[in-house]
């Protein structure tokens, strides 16, 4: 969660940025998917390694923007 002494301003500022990060997350993820005849069962293993972990931080900061939302009381 956020830090208690965030203004709402401060926080759509950090939604803001997290958007921009899952954002680029998802154009990466979509390149390598992409770069694989559009699926990561074709994938090397070095390749589906780094698909994953980029799919977890892209994952990690949907969680974290849906927490935003619900203490800005946006509808995700």
């Amino acid at each position: 969660m956020s830090d208690e002494t965030e203004n709402p301003l401060e926080l759509v500022q950090k939604y803001r940025k997290l958007v921009l990060v899952y954002e680029a997350l998802d154009k990466e993820i979509d390149a390598l998917i992409m770069a694989h005849g559009g699926s990561s069962e074709k994938m090397p293993p070095e390749d589906l390694e780094r698909y994953r972990n980029l799919a977890r931080q892209r994952d990690d900061v949907q969680g974290e923007m849906h927490e935003l939302e619900m203490e800005l009381n946006i509808d995700g």
